[in-house]
């Protein structure tokens, strides 16, 4: 059995040994997957619909399938160098294995793209240790819905941690007075500046002393994302690190980079931007709904190998999910496995 339809049957529950603590597990799954599903519909369009409808115009693997193959991947934003790998991959594999078939070269592509991030390495959630003061950066320019995911993040780890918030993007009003709705919304405190413009790393100083009288287990930051001046988002960085190691002993746990998936491959230069002036620990890729582009998380990790943490499937506030790979792949690629019979 292929591997694209061993994580089907995990994913569907479409298993033979299926036992009930499996069903339930796999209840849960569901209504994640589900939302990948939803979430990455116009993605899926521009991917595996597209290699699905080479099936049509080829009768055979050949340098035209692989030429077609190739603008395909290109076009889904998965970088050069990764595309023209698997291409050479499957060359190869398709030699050496006399495949002449389009289904079982659909299963060759999904199993490279599977392995190729490397899912013994993912680590997936965040950083947190229970019952200590846990400190989450989050980086991003302006217009890629950072203040909204730091809403949504909120959302998420309200349910097992108390959460408080830092409004340190202190230079742009607006970014100050979302957030505070966001923190309404939640139901959580709200550290903000005394006045516009005031220096970042005094508030985040306030946020800290707050939070260890609140006993608040993570802390969020939302910090300026001002890339037109490197040195200076540096220099405040350094800054607001310094004091988060000073007041609470440790650094932060970890430094978020939100990313627009709309925005395609400058996304990928805004996430090499900020790679150089901050220690990301990873991204948070919103808008995935609304992008045609995602095959940009795959040329993230292989460019920079940072893991992609929390995916923005939709609006709501109940659209972000933390990212997993066999969801993630399976709704990207759905339509891919082949007809084979299960074992």
């Amino acid at each position: 059995m292929s591997l694209i339809n061993r994580l089907k049957n995990k994913i569907t529950g479409n298993n033979k040994k299926d036992v009930v603590l499996d069903k339930i597990k796999n209840q849960k799954e569901n209504s994640s997957i589900k939302k990948y599903e939803k979430g990455l519909s116009k993605s899926r369009k521009s991917f595996s619909h597209k290699i699905q409808s080479l099936f049509v115009k080829h009768r055979e693997v050949n340098d035209e399938y692989f030429e077609e193959l190739e603008e395909i991947l290109i076009m889904a934003d998965v970088n050069a160098t990764l595309t023209l790998d698997l291409i050479k991959y499957l060359k190869q594999k398709s030699q050496i294995k006399k495949i002449t078939s389009l289904a079982e070269m659909n299963d060759l592509i999904f199993e490279h793209l599977f392995n190729m991030y490397n899912p013994d390495e993912i680590t997936e959630g965040l950083n947190l240790t229970k019952g200590e003061l846990n400190v989450i950066l989050v980086i991003g320019v302006n217009g890629v819905g950072k203040t909204t995911s730091i809403g949504k993040l909120t959302n998420l780890l309200k349910k097992d941690y108390k959460v408080s918030l830092v409004a340190a993007d202190t230079f742009r009003a607006g970014a100050v007075e979302q957030l505070k709705i966001w923190a309404d919304r939640n139901q959580a405190d709200i550290t903000t500046p005394v006045k516009p413009g005031a220096d970042p790393a005094s508030v985040v100083y306030e946020g800290i002393q707050k939070a260890k009288e609140n006993r608040t287990e993570v802390l969020i930051i939302d910090t300026a994302g001002r890339l037109h001046n490197k040195e200076n988002l540096m220099n405040e960085l350094k800054k607001i690190y310094s004091i988060i190691e000073k007041e609470i002993g440790a650094p932060a746990k970890e430094t978020l980079l939100v990313l627009d998936a709309t925005t395609g491959q400058n996304g990928v230069v805004q996430a090499a931007a900020f790679n150089d002036v901050a220690e990301l620990t990873g991204i948070i890729l919103t808008k995935m709904d609304s992008s045609a582009k995602g095959g940009i998380i795959l040329s993230i990790k292989e460019l920079f190998n940072i893991p992609v943490k929390f995916i923005g499937l939709g609006e709501g506030i109940e659209d972000m999910e933390p990212f997993n790979l066999t969801n993630y792949l399976y709704a990207l690629t759905e339509g891919l496995e082949s007809n084979e019979q299960e074992e």
